[in-house]
């Protein structure tokens, strides 16, 4: 189980419960082409944010295996959301997880994702007691792979056109990490 003590504080950071109060800020980058381009959903309206935005409101912590949290990353300075991070439970039997972050582009190239996403795995790896932890994205998106081998996940796998995406057939890559290896990293 982890329920983070919420607010977390890293450096330039603050990761905390989304509020109904993001939805402009969640909006303003949910909504946009370049964002979604490589997700499994196309840019949102903003009804479709406020449904998203509902969904991370009402699951603030992990219970179970399947379950999911997504974390609202705010700049301590500005108070500005600046994009989200998630951690899923994929397998208690297994000791599992997934790791996922998205950014507003206007916060891109700060390190803030790298930051972020540190605490997260962490978050799953020291309070979660994962075994392991993975990370998915489609191939195209060099920027995400360059970020998990930035955090020191190894990538693992390149499928080819695996997954049909907004009707065309794209790879994926996935890169993990283990418990040995975070704890192990300089």
């Amino acid at each position: 189980m982890l329920e983070p003590d919420y607010p977390i504080r890293t450096a330039r950071l603050v990761l905390r419960t989304f509020t109904e109060s993001d939805l402009d800020a969640l909006h303003a980058y949910q909504s946009l082409p370049e964002v979604a381009r490589f997700l499994l959903w196309e840019a949102m309206t903003r009804e479709q944010a406020a449904r998203s935005l509902k969904h991370r409101v009402e699951h603030p912590t992990i219970e179970k295996e399947g379950d999911g949290v997504v974390f609202a990353v705010e700049h301590r300075e500005t108070g500005e959301l600046v994009g989200e991070v998630n951690l899923g439970w994929l397998s208690a039997e297994h000791g599992s997880g997934e790791l996922g972050f998205i950014f507003d582009p206007r916060h891109h190239g700060h390190g803030y994702a790298r930051e972020a996403a540190t605490e997260v795995l962490r978050m799953g790896f020291e309070q979660l007691g994962l075994h392991r932890i993975i990370g998915r994205a489609d191939a195209r998106n060099t920027a995400s792979g360059k970020l998990m081998e930035r955090l020191g996940m190894r990538k693992e796998a390149h499928f080819v056109k695996n997954e049909l995406v907004k009707g065309e057939w794209a790879d994926e890559v996935v890169y993990a990490m283990l418990a040995q290896e975070w704890q192990a990293r300089p």
